[in-house]
């Protein structure tokens, strides 16, 4: 008689437990209240973590746009100092100098160093 007493006292516990939480009065009352500051410093935290993730993709796309970027100007480097080796070579120059009429003429023979002497 005392073990069936005992299992209608747990049946309406469980019961009164179940009704408590679907009407929300045990949420709103008793947790909540109970715990109000774990609940605003795990609200706190969830923020501070879905900021933090916010933050390490938007630097994440910085990096990466960068990246290309650096390598798209690398590339662009290469190209103009082809093109300023190719530019600079005696026969090119001679071609340009030639092409815009400066009436300029290569060295037949090798430049001359002058010796002073100090006195």
């Amino acid at each position: 008689m005392a073990d069936n007493k005992e299992n209608i006292k747990k049946q309406a516990k469980a019961g009164s437990f179940i009704k408590e939480l679907l009407s929300g009065s045990m949420v709103s009352e008793k947790i909540i209240l109970k715990n109000l500051g774990y609940v605003s410093l795990v609200t706190l935290l969830a923020a501070i973590y879905i900021g933090n993730r916010f933050h390490a993709e938007k630097i994440t796309r910085e990096t990466t746009k960068l990246q290309r970027e650096v390598k798209d100007l690398r590339a662009e480097s290469l190209s103009t100092s082809a093109d300023l080796m190719y530019v600079s070579k005696q026969s090119e120059v001679f071609r340009l100098v030639r092409g815009k009429g400066l009436n300029l003429e290569e060295l037949k023979t090798p430049p001359y160093k002058l010796l002073v002497n100090k006195k």
